[in-house]
């Protein structure tokens, strides 16, 4: 891993592929289910997390992160209707970050942005997004969790699994790279 900017599209691709993972495991209609009417449906999380998404990095470094045109209380209806809609918003989000991250380089880390009129340094702003979305997508999970129960299968190591995969970890030699190119 060479550059921050790596880094960080190396974090957010596994966060989607989290995300992914999940919505492969849980029945279509399944997506939908919400556990009370004050919790969040797995397609109400992805629909917020599209709409701060195309909020935040439309025009990244040119415009406030908190669009005019965003209404996020509307974000939190339960109203997308099948999984093929649900996937549409979802990578409509995830294209506008990689675009605008695929723009920046590293002499733009240091610029200011603001978010709702608070200036944010460019990496700032960025690791803002990095905090905000595993925690949705910690949610997503633990979601799909709930309702696969014991037909879950793990995303990261599998209860009972630790030592045999750490053993495999430590059977390889030292080596730099990002955690997650061995998924």
């Amino acid at each position: 891993m060479n550059t921050y900017l790596e880094s960080i599209k190396k974090q957010f691709d596994y966060y989607k592929f989290l995300g992914e993972k999940t919505f492969e495991q849980v029945p279509d209609e399944k997506l939908f289910w919400q556990l009370n009417k004050e919790s969040n449906s797995i397609s109400m999380i992805v629909k917020h997390l599209n709409g701060n998404m195309l909020s935040r990095w439309t025009n990244f470094l040119t415009s406030d992160g908190e669009k005019e045109w965003r209404n996020r209380d509307e974000e939190f209806d339960n109203d997308i209707k099948t999984k093929e809609e649900l996937l549409l918003k979802w990578n409509e989000g995830w294209e506008c970050l990689f675009n605008a991250i695929n723009s920046l380089t590293e002499k733009d880390l240091d610029k200011i942005v603001y978010i709702r009129n608070m200036g944010h340094s460019v990496s700032e702003a960025i690791n803002r997004q990095l905090a905000h979305y595993p925690y949705h997508i910690g949610q997503i999970v633990f979601i799909g969790k709930v309702i696969q129960n014991e037909s879950w299968k793990s995303l990261s190591i599998p209860k009972g699994k630790s030592k045999e995969y750490n053993q495999n970890k430590f059977s390889r030699p030292k080596r730099n790279e990002h955690y997650t190119d061995d998924l």
